[in-house]
């Protein structure tokens, strides 16, 4: 295997590190790191996603006996649910330009600190300022965890071996569902009981912070940064993926908006985001309002699709990586088929859904399991295919295509808001769940058609057009 020198990854050196053999130990500092990234990703979820089930309790003074908690009368509860995003979309791409050349850790310090001070602070803004006061805050928390998925990306593409690169990845990101299966129910709880809503968004801060006292002692950028890491496992991560030593390796920011597999994943997440930031902000206020369930079983409910999706994630990730190391299909094969049944399975269930009667309420919450628990072979499909194209830009590529996607995910909500006018009236909802499917269809199709699974030569552009250069000399000289 040629060395090149600086963090080079060539497509044969990828192919070879599939057979490196792992250190014995069965737990290493890879696996605390990406345990961190995944308690990252519950708690940043958790803190998004409880405002979608405590603002049903913000709304009505039904929800619980406590005379003295809060409620306001807010007719633009699909803007405040969508606000986060304005903010999302914004620092992604230079959070993945900021990890790559000064490392992610102390970004994502930054980052919770402030997501979780500003959670906290949601209820004296809400009662202070109303609901527009409450989308500033939102905004805010959108340009902080802006920084959280390249960050995370970028971890992956540093201690995520090849040979485990699906299955980490996939439970790493499943950390999402976890987060959201802890905070809906938590929430419905809590905004249930006499305590009332606002603690909801105490209970999560706290978590948020205390995580980041975690990360400050235990977080690592790297296996060439971290003080403890055995020689046997730095070496085992850095000769999977193909990293000599640590150098900031130029953005080609060209190649990169070039490249037809690059498009293929930002349009895969288009998809992905409509699709998902759908289900994840509306689903509490259509089985309030359509499937009549009250607060607390609406939150536990709620729940239940992103159960399925978390368990499901450790299903998928195994079998992805057994695929592709075994070499009984292609990685890009397998990239495709896992993203077809992750985004297709969805879209079959949410047409279904539309259709069924709201009397049906069994078969509806079996619909939204599926709808929800399936989407989670993605993490099998666009979800880790940057790091398979050009591990040592992860970051960037997941700030690129996550932020772009993210205007889907301000998109949706206000297509709710817009169409679905009567929340009681089924049928508008049916128009939400097609035109869902629709995208979720057309996004799997484009992926399938341009997606790749091999590293790109400009991945280390630099290291290309010395090789380049190199076998031209050996063809000069042999023709010589």
């Amino acid at each position: 295997m040629a060395k090149e020198e600086g963090n080079v990854v060539g497509v044969e050196e990828g192919r070879k590190s599939e057979e490196i053999k792992a250190p014995d130990q069965w737990l290493g500092h890879r696996h605390v790191q990406v345990t961190l990234c995944f308690l990252l990703l519950g708690i940043a979820y958790a803190m998004r996603v409880n405002l979608s089930v405590a603002i049903v309790a913000m709304t009505d003074k039904s929800t619980t006996s406590n005379p003295d908690i809060p409620t306001y009368d807010w007719d633009d509860k699909s803007v405040v649910l969508s606000s986060f995003y304005w903010g999302y979309v914004v620092l992604q791409v230079f959070a993945g330009q900021f990890g790559q050349t000064y490392g992610p850790k102390w970004f994502l310090v930054v980052s919770m600190v402030v997501n979780s001070i500003v959670c906290m602070l949601t209820p004296v803004v809400a009662d202070n300022l109303g609901s527009k006061g409450v989308m500033g805050i939102r905004v805010i928390q959108g340009l902080f965890q802006g920084f959280i998925y390249p960050s995370v990306h970028n971890l992956l593409g540093k201690w995520a071996p090849t040979p485990e690169r699906s299955r980490m990845g996939t439970f790493v990101y499943s950390g999402s569902s976890f987060g959201t299966i802890i905070a809906m129910p938590i929430t419905g709880l809590i905004s249930a009981s006499w305590a009332g809503w606002p603690i909801s968004f105490y209970t999560f801060g706290s978590m948020g912070l205390l995580w980041v006292v975690l990360w400050v002692f235990m977080g690592s950028n790297s296996p060439a940064e971290h003080k403890t890491i055995s020689d046997e496992e730095r070496s085992y991560i850095e000769t999977s993926l193909g990293q000599v030593e640590h150098r900031v390796i130029p953005t080609p920011w060209k190649a990169i908006f070039m490249s037809l597999p690059m498009w293929a994943i930002i349009v895969g997440n288009f998809g992905q985001n409509w699709g998902y930031s759908t289900l994840l902000t509306e689903i509490p206020n259509y089985m309030n309002k359509i499937m009549g369930f009250d607060m607390a079983s609406n939150s536990l409910l709620s729940a239940a699709p992103y159960l399925a999706l978390w368990i499901l994630s450790f299903v998928f990730g195994p079998i992805s990586d057994y695929l592709i190391n075994t070499k009984i299909l292609s990685r890009a094969t397998v990239r495709k088929i896992f993203n077809s049944i992750g985004v297709c399975g969805p879209a079959i269930a949410l047409v279904v859904l539309g259709f069924v009667s709201s009397e049906e309420t069994t078969l509806s919450v079996i619909l939204l399991v599926i709808a929800v628990g399936v989407n989670a072979a993605v993490f099998c499909g666009f979800q880790v295919n940057h790091i398979d194209l050009a591990p040592n830009h992860a970051g960037v590529l997941m700030g690129i295509t996550n932020g772009s996607s993210n205007i889907f995910s301000i998109i949706a909500p206000l297509v709710v808001q817009v169409v679905v006018y009567d929340e009681e009236e089924k049928a508008l909802w049916r128009i939400i769940f097609i035109i869902a499917a629709c995208v979720y269809v057309a996004s799997a199709i484009f992926y399938n058609i341009f997606a790749d699974g091999e590293i790109q030569s400009w991945n280390d552009i630099e290291a290309s057009e010395k090789n380049e250069e190199a076998k031209e000399e050996t063809e000069e000289k042999t023709r010589l």
